[in-house]
């Protein structure tokens, strides 16, 4: 499975991106898919997660209301649509898919997820 992650880009605070993920080679091993984010000088830190069916998400606390994940299982895409951008949120942004039948999309753990795009960097100006 490979992922690539795009969308990302120089934005001004109060603004909104969309980033996307697509997925291919062997996607029907693509449970739960999710964001992560790596600020400069911080680890990086869960953002959100989707279930396979997409019928269950999850996101860390400070971007709930701000942030929405999505995906479109036709197109093997998840998206992240991120409105009200912050100087704060400022990272580069990993999509990872998990093979793991039994991981909940609540999770944060990185070990859960299989496998991860290359990253798309956003930054946000105040």
């Amino acid at each position: 499975v490979q992922l690539q992650a795009s969308g990302g880009g120089l934005v001004q605070a109060g603004a909104s991106l969309r980033l996307s993920c697509a997925a291919s080679g062997r996607t029907v091993n693509i449970y739960n898919m999710g964001w992560f984010r790596q600020a400069p000088g911080k680890e990086r830190e869960f953002v959100g997660a989707i279930s396979r069916s997409g019928g269950s998400t999850s996101y860390t606390d400070s971007l709930k209301g701000r942030f929405t994940i999505s995906r479109d299982n036709a197109k093997n895409t998840v998206y992240l649509q991120m409105n009200s951008l912050k100087p704060e949120d400022t990272a580069v942004y990993y999509c990872a898919a998990s093979g793991k039948y039994y991981v909940s999309a609540a999770s944060t753990r990185e070990s859960d997820y299989d496998y991860w795009g290359q990253g798309t960097q956003v930054t946000v100006s105040s």
